[in-house]
């Protein structure tokens, strides 16, 4: 697979067919990236499973968090990778070892390993790589098509703001 990038139809797939993801890097904190997505995809009907050794025992969004990928009492579809480029070796390592093996890894926006990714994909696992989740989503269901999101863009620059009629796309009555 070229880990530069997917065809929508294979993040589609993945999409479509998960219906429980194990958060390798789960945080409590509701400013990280990680707890907001998470937030995210429960509400969207995915159940997620939060990893986070230090957090393990408690609940993050009313989901019990296991310490390790070992831990998790339930099959899971999906890996999904809040951690490191450099921690994805050992994490691939981990799910090579469940039993039954998840059918998706998916690492975070930045998080890319094209070793631990080849290892996977030899095991049969499809693999993403420097991709949300939860912006996938929100593309592919045409929630965040505006802005240009859905144009694979994405950019920090403040739109520039209409005026008037023309901001609620109504024109003027000529007078």
């Amino acid at each position: 697979m070229n880990h530069d990038s997917y065809p929508d139809s294979y993040i589609a797939n993945i999409l479509h067919s998960v219906k429980s993801i194990a958060m390798v890097g789960a945080s409590a904190k509701d400013v990280r990236p990680s707890y907001i997505a998470m937030k995210y995809l429960l509400a969207k009907g995915y159940e997620v499973i939060p990893v986070n050794p230090g957090q393990a025992g408690k609940q993050i969004l009313g989901q019990k968090v296991y310490a390790r990928l070992a831990d998790i009492p339930e099959p899971v579809d999906m890996v999904e990778v809040f951690r490191g480029s450099e921690a994805l070796p050992s994490i691939v390592d981990e799910v090579l070892a469940m039993e039954p093996r998840p059918a998706v890894l998916w690492a975070q926006l930045t998080v890319r390993n094209d070793d631990a990714a080849a290892k996977a994909e030899a095991a049969g696992l499809k693999v993403v790589m420097n991709r949300c989740p939860k912006i996938e989503y929100g593309r592919h269901s045409g929630e965040i098509g505006w802005n240009g999101v859905n144009s694979r863009i994405i950019s920090s620059k403040k739109p520039v703001a209409q005026r008037g009629y023309q901001a609620l796309g109504i024109r003027a009555r000529p007078q």
